[in-house]
């Protein structure tokens, strides 16, 4: 009798098992199809300011410095700034896709896009003066002119961004990527050839490269808006400006700023393009599904997300370790800069790895709503641990640039173990609570003020 039991517990545990790794398995294909598009999209993109870079790296060495530094700058100062606020919009918009509150996706876009445009203004007196800033931190005064030549002709793509970032979310919150993804390579062909057309036959230099870039980002925004406001997909998610957009300000502040640091704090590589493509997926699964009051649907996300990223982090920094050689060619003839390529190499795929673990667990964060804690982590993983290491490393022991991305892959180490351990420890069940109360908190407020 005994063993007939065992044996029946045991038929029931296989059996659970067997469910438990089906639903895993067709999270993963879920998450695949969104990811594989979204990844495309985020290189496409990417790719737009790595041809500006290399076009402009083939011109001479100061070129190359001037518009790297300035990219990194305008990076970290503006468009990271402004994609880490957009990220409020995968909590808002991908939680009441989810709960089915589909006219609050228009409405939490058009505010996004409102308080962006706002925040753009004190970015640009910043980069006005960068030929005045940066020679105060020690950078040669004649690279520092031509970096604030590049970042003010890069102005108008500042306010483009202002609007494309919320547009990206709204697109990524309903899982319509085909439209970003066509929109995106468009854009990309567009952007060499003008970029071509700018730099060497009108022989504008850097300023050339800066304004192909700004008509770039406008011209994808054009594409977006039009598809947005004329696609039957959006009918019940359509655009609109109105009052209620400049109520929802407030809302949308408390997630952005935390999104804002998580997102700005870890942005420096062609990979983390990549890598934000699997924390997009993650994003729209977790929040979808946190939306609908699933939390045990919402756990497996996590799980499918980490799975596929992973898969992706070995096959990539196995790869670049591999061409170690020959990357440097891509982005300059110089010697100094494709032997220093070859030395940063391993840190490179320590980093690769570092940062397909941290954008999983970022995407997770926003599509929660927990990005206050994402962004006290950031903070202290970079701050406490990773800067001292690389100041200490770089300029004390005297490792320079190798010290720096030392410490860069300690904060990246740092962060993805806290960010890791607090998912780990989540109540999927309390999360899918809050997300429901958030999306019907004001529904219930305006039927209780009809009444």
């Amino acid at each position: 009798m005994a063993t007939m039991d065992q044996a029946t517990a045991e038929m029931k545990e296989e059996k659970t098992w067997a469910v438990t790794w089906g639903t895993f398995l067709s999270e993963v294909k879920k998450e695949g199809f969104i990811a594989a598009p979204m990844v495309a999209v985020s290189v496409l993109q990417y790719l737009l300011q790595l041809v500006s870079m290399i076009m402009a790296g083939h011109l001479d060495q100061l070129a190359l410095s001037s518009v790297a530094i300035a990219i990194s700058l305008t990076n970290v100062t503006g468009f990271s700034l402004l994609s880490g606020m957009a990220g409020g919009l995968e909590t808002l918009c991908g939680q009441a896709f989810g709960a089915g509150q589909y006219q609050k996706l228009g409405t939490y876009t058009c505010t996004a896009m409102i308080y962006l445009l706002l925040v753009c203004p004190p970015i640009c007196v910043l980069w006005i003066f960068f030929d005045k800033l940066l020679p105060l931190v020690g950078q040669n005064p004649q690279i520092s002119h031509e970096a604030q030549i590049y970042s003010v002709w890069l102005i108008p793509a500042l306010f483009g961004g202002a609007i494309l970032k919320p547009l990206t979310r709204y697109f990524q919150s309903q899982s319509s990527i085909f439209p970003m993804l066509l929109s995106s390579f468009v854009i990309l062909l567009f952007h060499i050839l003008t970029s071509w057309a700018f730099i060497y036959k009108l022989e504008l230099g850097v300023k050339g490269s800066a304004i192909s870039f700004s008509l770039s980002t406008w011209l994808y925004v054009v594409l977006l808006w039009l598809y947005a406001m004329f696609s039957s997909s959006f009918e019940e998610t359509r655009l609109a400006f109105s009052m209620e957009s400049l109520v929802h300000i407030g809302l949308f502040f408390r997630l952005a700023v935390p999104s804002a640091v998580m997102i700005c704090l870890t942005i420096s590589t062609l990979h983390f393009t990549i890598s934000y493509g699997f924390g997009a997926a993650a994003s729209i699964r977790v929040s979808n599904e946190l939306g609908a009051g699933n939390p045990q649907a919402a756990r497996v996300a996590v799980w499918a997300a980490m799975f596929l990223s992973v898969t992706e982090a070995v096959i990539v920094s196995t790869t670049l370790f591999c061409c170690r050689y020959v990357l440097g060619h891509v982005f300059s003839s110089e010697k100094p800069v494709v032997d220093y390529v070859v030395v940063m190499a391993p840190l490179i795929c320590i980093s690769v790895f570092m940062d397909s673990v941290q954008a999983v667990l970022s995407g997770v964060a926003r599509g929660s709503g927990w990005q206050h804690i994402g962004a006290y982590v950031n903070l202290g993983a970079f701050y406490l641990v990773g800067l001292p290491v690389g100041c200490a490393l770089g300029f004390a022991l005297g490792l320079r640039g190798k010290g720096l991305w030392i410490g860069i892959v300690a904060g990246s180490a740092v962060q993805s173990a806290l960010l890791a351990l607090i998912t780990s420890f989540t109540n999927w069940t309390k999360q899918a609570k809050r997300a429901r109360e958030r999306v019907f908190a004001e529904r219930l407020s305006e039927d209780s003020e009809a009444n």
